[in-house]
């Protein structure tokens, strides 16, 4: 996770906004390469989860996009996706070819968790009490995600027990 470029002491309501934006989007644009892993690997049901996260995620974006125009119309952002990596997004390591659905939204509760815990470290260092609610309602969100990710894990049947690395090439000789 990264976020050592960030003053979260100095942050003011709309960068906060913006860091939250960019936090989602970089989310939402790594389902979206994961979408297209699982379903190059012909893994349809890994790949419906992951769409669904990039639609979560997309909302996400959307909601706090529009109250960032509705309170600072057209203020440049002083914030940027080179200052945060892997903040909610998963990491590029955790798919494998002909995952299922469960060790994908295995995947996305890890994130929502690596969210929160992002959002609940930032809160002692915010000074502005806007920031303050807005780190506060973030990362309240996040284990409402946690809750949405458990409960669509419980549906699931358990996994057969086939490890997806049964399945990688031995490296051949050229």
């Amino acid at each position: 996770m990264g976020s050592a470029k960030i003053d979260f002491a100095n942050l003011d309501l709309k960068d906060t906004l913006d860091l939250a934006i960019l936090i989602e989007e970089e989310a939402k644009d790594r389902y979206a390469e994961f979408v297209d892993q699982m379903e190059i690997h012909r893994t349809p049901e890994a790949a419906q989860f992951f769409h669904m996260m990039v639609d979560n995620e997309a909302k996400h974006e959307a909601a706090l996009t529009a109250s960032r125009a509705s309170l600072f119309q057209g203020a440049p952002r002083h914030v940027s996706r080179a200052e945060i990596w892997d903040i909610e997004a998963p990491e590029y390591d955790q798919t494998r070819a002909f995952m299922s659905a469960r060790q994908a939204m295995g995947v996305a509760l890890q994130c929502e968790i690596k969210a929160y815990d992002f959002y609940a470290a930032a809160l002692p260092h915010a000074r502005d009490n806007e920031v303050r609610k807005l780190f506060l309602r973030l990362r309240d969100e996040e284990l409402a995600h946690q809750e949405m990710v458990r409960k669509e894990i419980a549906k699931l049947p358990p996994d057969p027990g086939i490890d997806p690395e049964a399945f990688a090439d031995e490296p051949t000789a050229q």
